[in-house]
């Protein structure tokens, strides 16, 4: 049993590692760190990160966690906005009022796809729950 557990611990911390990876900036694509300094010339302080194939970079504008997805090739993949709770759209805080009752939500952004498409994430109990831009949770 014990041996078990060890593995399951060993093999989560392995995946945890496999997601998202830090990445030194000399290892960005050019391509990639043209596009994004172009797009937020005044942004300095950044960290770079390897996400499923995507070169993400967390930093801060204008007071907000920010966040934005890139292909190799330098396109925008998506960007996330990190929103105030009580920003969250009114159908969103009431679906998570009705099934997710006494639950803190811990975390909030609004996400927008390079197509336009845009979406909600509200953190609870350490998972991230999902909705289209009505509000609708998304599975």
């Amino acid at each position: 049993m014990k041996k078990a557990i060890i593995l399951v611990v060993g093999l989560v911390s392995y995946v945890s590692l496999v997601e998202a990876q830090k990445l030194p900036l000399s290892k960005v694509p050019l391509a990639v760190k043209n596009k994004f300094s172009g797009q937020h010339p005044e942004v300095k302080d950044v960290n770079w990160e390897k996400e499923k194939g995507a070169y993400e970079v967390v930093f801060k504008l204008n007071g907000r966690k920010m966040s934005e997805n890139y292909a190799a090739s330098g396109n925008l993949l998506e960007s996330e906005k990190g929103l105030a709770i009580t920003e969250l759209p009114k159908s969103v805080l009431e679906y998570l009022a009705i099934h997710h009752k006494g639950l803190k939500v811990k975390e909030a952004a609004k996400i927008t796809k390079a197509n336009g498409m845009i979406e909600y994430e509200a953190e609870i109990g350490g998972k991230d729950f999902l909705f289209d831009e009505k509000g609708n949770p998304i599975k």
